[in-house]
């Protein structure tokens, strides 16, 4: 993991197109701003497990391998990558 120091106002990239600011920090809370494609999905850590908790459940539940899932995922990512680096 890498551990980056910032102060309020100061920014990081993440890639060429990922942006976060440090915006206030009060007490012990952050608040940060991202500015990211729209491409990229922005959750909070909780909010994520969840979302792919309940994505396992329904896929589960419906008797869809998990395996060939996340192959045409990955596959429709990588897509959209290629599509992105296209129109660039």
């Amino acid at each position: 993991m890498l551990v980056l120091a910032r102060k309020k106002g100061q920014t990081m990239m993440i890639g060429h197109d990922i942006e976060i600011t440090v915006l206030d920090i009060q007490g012990d809370q952050v608040r940060l701003g991202i500015n990211a494609p729209r491409s990229i999905a922005i959750h909070r850590k909780e909010i994520y497990d969840e979302i792919v908790n309940e994505n396992i459940s329904a896929v589960s539940s419906k008797g869809i391998n998990i395996s060939e899932l996340n192959k045409i995922r990955k596959d429709k990512i990588q897509r959209k990558g290629e599509e992105e680096k296209e129109d660039k």
